[in-house]
């Protein structure tokens, strides 16, 4: 790495609910979309209390992008209206394409303990975006994992780690993503790809970012300067921290969203509605 990124700016999450009412922070609000293009949206969810969770999120649809959810904790069983099933628990990813349109649930597989996870929506190209849907279920295990010198644990659930053959690759938007766990007092130097979008979300302890050393503290998120001549990150830590980083190159395309439907116009949020409402996501 040559020169570091700086933080442009930190986002605090806002407490929202979604599905059936459960409670979780969105991260990655509307507004941020085109400045963080490819990523539409990141939610944050962690309770213990089964009241915020128990409901879940019954059948809905999607369509036109991706879907990652990523189980710190706990346990959700996936169920969607191809026939796939399948239940993730602590360290497994799901990866889901919605394509064309999916219509899907995902509900918890416990009534008690800790909830505790991320769900990140990846869009997908234009050409793509009415695709074969389809999902794979990364068990923990598989997941690439790589320790430094300096103690530091990153799992790579999506690129950034030369060498080490990612859990999933997108050639179109070239995603990263990255799970850090950091001991007190270490340093660490990632390589980005000086195009891409990029935001790191601390949700443990507090992260010195950049050569200035900006801090998020949990519950932030550092977005990071997109520059030419910047081709890394620099992390920092003085207390144990955990945190996400997230990259991705941009699409630049138009950006048409209703509710779990994402387009590039009006017209085929349209057509995305009366498919969805004439059975044809089936």
């Amino acid at each position: 790495m040559k020169r570091s990124r700086e933080v442009e700016r930190i986002v605090t999450g806002v407490a929202t609910s979604d599905g059936a009412g459960v409670r979780l922070t969105r991260v990655l609000t509307q507004d941020l979309q085109r400045r963080l293009d490819p990523f539409l949206m990141l939610d944050a969810f962690r309770s213990d209390d089964p009241r915020d969770y128990i409901a879940g999120f019954p059948e809905h649809p999607h369509r036109g992008f991706e879907t990652v959810t990523y189980m710190l904790a706990g346990r959700m069983r996936h169920r969607d209206n191809a026939g796939n099933e399948g239940l993730l628990g602590a360290g497994d990813v799901q990866w889901m394409t919605a394509g064309r349109g999916i219509v899907h649930s995902e509900m918890p597989e416990q009534e008690h303990g800790l909830m505790e996870g991320f769900q990140l929506w990846l869009n997908l190209p234009a050409r793509a975006k009415m695709c074969e849907p389809g999902y794979r279920d990364i068990p923990a295990a598989r997941i690439p994992s790589y320790a430094t010198g300096d103690g530091v644990l990153i799992r790579s659930i999506a690129g950034g780690l030369p060498g080490v053959e990612a859990a999933v690759t997108r050639p179109d938007t070239d995603p990263i993503f990255l799970d850090l766990h950091m001991p007190a007092g270490a340093r660490l130097d990632l390589d980005l790809p000086s195009g891409h979008n990029a935001f790191v979300y601390v949700y443990r302890g507090a992260m010195r970012i950049g050569a200035g050393g900006e801090t998020a503290a949990a519950a932030q998120m550092a977005l990071l300067e997109t520059s030419p001549e910047a081709d890394g990150v620099a992390l920092a830590c003085d207390v144990a921290a955990r945190a996400i980083l997230v990259a991705g190159r941009p699409l630049g395309e138009p950006i048409a969203q209703y509710g779990p439907f994402v387009m590039n116009t009006r017209e085929e949020l349209i057509q995305a509605v009366n498919d969805f409402q004439s059975g044809r996501f089936a």
